[in-house]
């Protein structure tokens, strides 16, 4: 029987894009003024730590579902910062153009990681269930 390798959380390319996605927020967040931190940057930047803050949660989970529910929790706090606070920023011209798309399109390829990641970890859930019966 194989030995499967344990892969280090930093190691997980949906970690490492989550990484990336609060590096620009916070080029991002640094920018603004006082006041709008206090607004909608701190939230902002809240929203996008926490992205990987869950993911990194969720990883240390023993039970899959317990994992996938951390994971859950990443993907909405994705859409709070890159959906809702990323377009309020832009529409309220705190950031340019290219500010937002560079932080979109990393939000849109971790989206994908995530939901596969999230997707991945069902699927071991569902074949340690069908091994459990037999």
């Amino acid at each position: 029987m194989n030995k499967k390798e344990f892969i280090e959380a930093k190691d997980l390319k949906v970690y490492q894009l989550a990484r990336q996605l609060s590096k620009i927020a916070w080029n991002i967040y640094e920018s603004l003024s006082w006041q709008d931190k206090k607004i909608m940057g701190d939230q902002f930047i809240e929203s996008t730590d926490s992205v990987g803050a869950n993911i990194i949660e969720g990883y240390g989970r023993y039970h899959y579902l317990d994992k996938i529910r951390f994971y859950y929790i990443a993907r909405a706090s994705l859409n709070e910062s890159a959906i809702h606070w990323l377009e309020l920023l832009l529409d309220r011209n705190k950031i340019n153009h290219e500010q937002y798309k560079e932080m979109i399109d990393v939000a849109k390829d971790l989206q994908v990681k995530l939901n596969n990641f999230i997707g991945s970890t069902f699927n071991q859930y569902k074949k340690s269930k069908n091994n459990e019966i037999k």
